[in-house]
């Protein structure tokens, strides 16, 4: 699962294979703690994280969104996501 983003400790990786569960979603590690959250809305799916870093994450997927639905496309079709700017 390749690294597409990290800025604040904050890791977001994107699953690299072909068919990957719908919704469009994206992973998020910080610390000890990591979530599922998807990227139209910024739902949590499962996990927990710090209210601070995910404030950070939401915010970043609302500047990213449409980065983040062109990754998962690529993503669907066996190809490498690009890299995304982090959050400054």
């Amino acid at each position: 699962m390749p690294t597409i983003s990290m800025f604040f400790g904050i890791i977001i990786r994107m699953y690299y294979a072909p068919k990957e569960h719908n919704p469009p979603h994206v992973h998020a590690y910080f610390q000890d703690s990591k979530i599922t959250i998807q990227i139209k809305d910024c739902e949590i799916i499962e996990g927990k994280m710090p209210i601070r870093q995910l404030r950070m994450i939401q915010a970043w997927i609302e500047i990213r969104r449409d980065e983040l639905l062109a990754d998962w496309e690529l993503c669907q079709n066996g190809e490498k996501p690009f890299q995304i700017e982090p959050l400054k």
